[in-house]
């Protein structure tokens, strides 16, 4: 038996299809900076998390950012996505949202998380993360004029 990647699936013999979970995120402008939440390998990303079965993005990134940072998402305007390699063996599909957040809910952060950080858009370059998500917190950014 050949060993293989878990983001190849056999369909039939000799047919591997690329299958990856999708996660979505969401860059919240909360006042002018981002809340971001530290993860179990000590990095900074954005607050969201796997689409659940039957969820549009949409919901999927609102429910996420309600768990996580406690915050009531009612519109998100899409920024981009990628294909983020977390080890060799381990790939996700990220679709990254934007909003700026009007309301007055208190920031929290759930015990996901090791931490809830709050960032000014000149911080985030020399935070440790995935360069694409500095890449979509920068887009996002640019179309808010922030």
């Amino acid at each position: 038996m050949t060993s293989r990647p878990p983001y190849l699936v056999e369909r039939g013999p000799g047919y591997l299809e690329y299958q990856l979970p999708i996660s979505v995120k969401l860059v919240v402008d909360h006042l002018g900076r981002v809340p971001l939440l530290r993860n179990e390998r000590s990095e900074w990303e954005l607050p969201g998390g796997k689409l659940e079965a039957g969820e549009t993005p949409e919901d999927g990134v609102c429910r996420e950012v309600a768990e996580e940072l406690g915050l009531t998402i009612t519109a998100v305007d899409i920024v981009d996505s990628w294909v983020y390699e977390i080890t060799p063996v381990r790939h996700v599909f990220i679709v990254s949202f934007g909003t700026v957040y009007t309301g007055t809910e208190q920031l929290t952060y759930s015990a996901e998380h090791k931490e809830l950080g709050v960032f000014g858009y000149d911080e985030i370059a020399g935070l440790r993360m995935p360069q694409q998500y500095k890449t979509t917190i920068e887009r996002w950014r640019r179309r808010t004029g922030r």
